[in-house]
């Protein structure tokens, strides 16, 4: 019975926190794409700098090997995004090397336009690990609550459903990017959020072994939000602007980071 509770409650704060997002940015803020991008910016960074690290921190472990796995993870994603440039180049140059030969103008502006997609590809492909890994922590995180209390495990899936919400937003931008497919960012970010059972029930069964590992998880997860945050999305924002777009973009960014701490707070008073 306190599996299925623990089921029920994951799914719940995993996939039901995705589609929440999705109400919200494929709504009426949607068609402000700018805007969203400093948005998701603000509160990818948000989630890592004020929700996972912190978190990570207090579970007492050395904080240098908490930082190496920061690290770890940083040149983890950015040989990632190396290896998805080149695997996806390499198929460019094959696929079209004859087509390309006779079209030298529309080379150069085919090739910038195939860069920016490898670009955001890859960027994507960051996200959903780094969403993956973190709601696996959710999910053990949700199965430890469970199994001390049935109401506190209720209250630990809304209390992740709330704070998982602002980020899935910036997520669902990311994967927007280069892509108008709306069902398939919200299908790939819903399996991700998927993983948060898998994390419930693997804590179900091995709650007090993995225990020790979640802080790994949280630092692992938080930095794939800070590569996806610094290397893909800041870098769109960094145009010449006029003096009330570039305000409009940093309130935006701000208000995604305000949007995590709110929330954030809301879930964890104390």
């Amino acid at each position: 019975m306190i599996l299925l509770e623990i089921l029920i409650g994951t799914l719940v704060a995993g996939i039901g926190s995705v589609w929440l997002a999705a109400w919200l940015s494929f709504g009426v803020i949607s068609r402000y794409t700018q805007h969203m991008l400093s948005l998701a910016a603000g509160a990818l960074l948000a989630t890592a700098f004020l929700h996972l690290l912190p978190e990570a921190f207090e579970a007492g472990l050395a904080p240098q090997a908490l930082f190496l796995t920061l690290l770890l993870g940083l040149v983890f994603f950015f040989l990632l995004d190396k290896a998805e440039l080149w695997h996806h180049g390499h198929e460019h140059h094959h696929g079209h090397a004859g087509e390309l030969a006779h079209h030298d103008h529309d080379h150069g502006h085919g090739h910038d336009h195939h860069h920016a997609h490898g670009e955001r590809t890859a960027g994507h492909w960051a996200v959903l690990a780094g969403d993956s890994v973190h709601c696996f922590g959710d999910g053990i995180l949700i199965a430890s609550a469970f199994m001390a209390d049935v109401q506190l495990g209720v209250i630990a899936s809304l209390a992740v459903l709330a704070h998982e919400v602002p980020h899935h937003m910036g997520d669902l931008v990311v994967l927007r990017q280069g892509s108008s497919n709306r069902r398939a960012a919200v299908v790939k970010v819903s399996m991700a959020g998927a993983i948060t059972a898998l994390g419930g029930a693997v804590g179900y069964v091995l709650v007090d072994a993995l225990h020790g590992a979640l802080p790994y998880f949280l630092v692992v997860a938080s930095s794939s939000f800070i590569y996806v945050a610094l290397a893909d999305l800041i870098p769109q924002l960094q145009k010449r602007l006029s003096a009330r777009e570039t305000a409009a973009q940093v309130i935006w960014l701000v208000f995604g980071m305000a949007m995590v701490m709110a929330v954030s707070h809301l879930a964890h008073p104390g």
